[in-house]
């Protein structure tokens, strides 16, 4: 059973959640990136890896997402709330582009396009 929406909130919670699963999944990219560099290895290598700033950042995000999640499903059916985890698949790469300077192809903003049409498809 649902309950009466706070609309500003709930959308907000939507719209905010997958921004925030996106900055962890480029913070996870910058951590395994430090990992080549690391001179240790073994046990300290893996110490040094979970204790890693942006590791640690990342899993704070995703905890954080997480609340926020289990709030917007306080108002919404899964449904109806779970299309809008799809932007992820869009932010990440656009945050892939600004970030490590990856290339996005024609099939990337056709992707883009039917992932974000999908959504409004879903939601209306």
């Amino acid at each position: 059973m649902t309950l009466p929406a706070p609309t500003t909130l709930v959308w907000a919670g939507l719209l905010c959640t997958p921004v925030m699963i996106s900055a962890g999944q480029i913070l996870f990219k910058l951590a395994g990136n430090r990992i080549d560099g690391r001179e240790a290895t073994g046990l300290a290598g893996l110490i040094q890896t979970l204790f890693d700033p942006f590791l640690l950042t990342a899993f704070a995000i995703y905890g954080s997402a997480t609340v926020l999640w289990v709030y917007v499903l306080r108002y919404l059916t899964l449904s109806q709330a779970y299309p809008f985890m799809a932007l992820s698949f869009v932010l990440v790469p656009l945050a892939s582009h600004v970030f490590f300077g990856e290339t996005l192809g024609l099939r990337y903003w056709l992707g883009a396009a039917l992932l974000i049409s999908g959504m409004m498809v879903m939601n209306t």
